[in-house]
């Protein structure tokens, strides 16, 4: 066995036995972290998005284990230089943080969604995939947060210690879907959560409000807690735009996103994952690729969108400048500008 496969069964080892404290919550109560009544995407245990539950842990052991076409990322991969945003913005500017994080500064307020700061995506400070690259803000150059926005609970979305530093010196409001509120207060137990159910909508001032919404993704900080909290995508609207923020999403049958589109669009922008894409038999469940995510945007009826989840930690077997690349040929096969969609790089930012 070569180094890189050693290592990445030392890494499932590890997470199964830091699962530990989880598998005892588990057996006190059914689900740790939401008891709540059953609806049509709660069985009273797990949650669910109308499919099948999808690959589990002996499909992760075939990946890590079989012959793998991988093209490692590098060390290091340079960033554009890092942004220093202004302490307010009446209209509407976007940051690319890196990975999935960005700073909103929409309608006077100023949100984050899915901040990682950490070095690693991992429940683990010494391994787990590493950032290549420094957050497009750094943490001292954040301006005065209102609120974070929290898509779901996998390590490079929830990232405790970078919202344990948040609530230090901001204490902003933490907007989250169901269950996820139940891990942040196990680590901050003052911090300002709320958890909410898709099809919420929630007021943040006058002129600006969000709206939870499906994607069809999944939710696990361990072995023994898969599903058991909820995940979802933003919808956050002010006069100025209006916008859809996807965390995570596979494409499915594409059925979702036309519904999104023909219920809630147009959108002035859809803030689209491009990468953790490879090998498709595993990840096409959950992370769609740039030919679906160019649909995704034509679904939703956006004016324009911006491509982010690559670039920054490895998370699967596509190198570093795959996802721009199909990115730019899926645009040129539908006849589209190469402009309309964006493959989004950590210090990068979109104004209207």
């Amino acid at each position: 066995m070569d180094r890189r496969k050693l290592l990445s069964f030392i890494g499932l080892g590890a997470l199964l036995a830091s699962t530990g404290a989880a598998w005892a919550a588990i057996s006190r109560s059914r689900n740790p972290y939401y008891q709540g009544p059953v609806s049509d995407h709660f069985d009273g245990l797990v949650f669910s998005d109308g499919r099948p539950a999808g690959k589990g842990l002996l499909d992760v052991l075939r990946w890590q284990a079989g012959k793998r076409d991988r093209e490692a990322f590098p060390a290091v991969y340079p960033a554009p230089p890092q942004d220093r945003p202004p302490a307010r913005v009446e209209g509407v500017r976007i940051v690319h943080l890196g990975h999935a994080s960005f700073l909103y500064q929409i309608a006077g307020l100023n949100l984050l969604v899915d901040p990682v700061y950490s070095q690693r995506a991992s429940p683990f400070s010494f391994m787990g995939p590493k950032r290549v690259n420094p957050p497009g803000v750094a943490f001292d150059d954040l301006p005065p947060l209102d609120a974070v926005l929290i898509t779901h609970n996998h390590y490079d979305h929830l990232d405790i210690e970078t919202l344990a530093r948040l609530h230090r010196r901001d204490r902003p409001r933490m907007i989250m879907p169901l269950g996820n509120d139940a891990i942040v207060r196990a680590r901050i137990p003052d911090a300002r959560t709320e958890a909410h159910d898709w099809s919420d909508r929630l007021t943040l001032s006058d002129g600006l409000a969000v709206t939870l919404v499906p994607t069809y993704h999944w939710s696990a900080r361990g072995a023994f807690d898969r599903r058991m909290a909820l995940w979802s995508s933003f919808i956050i609207e002010a006069r100025a735009a209006k916008i859809l923020h996807v965390g995570d999403t596979g494409y499915h049958d594409g059925s979702l996103y036309e519904r999104l589109g023909a219920e809630h669009g147009p959108f002035r922008l859809a803030v689209l994952p491009i990468g953790a894409y490879e090998p498709r038999w595993f990840m096409s469940d959950n992370h769609m690729n740039p030919e679906e995510a160019v649909r995704v945007m034509l679904a939703l009826r956006a004016e324009e969108a911006l491509g982010h989840h690559w670039g920054t930690f490895q998370l699967t077997d596509e190198g570093v400048e795959r996802p721009p690349q199909a990115l730019k040929a899926a645009l040129a096969a539908a006849g589209l500008p190469q402009e309309r969609f964006r493959p989004m790089r950590p210090g990068l930012s979109w104004t209207a």
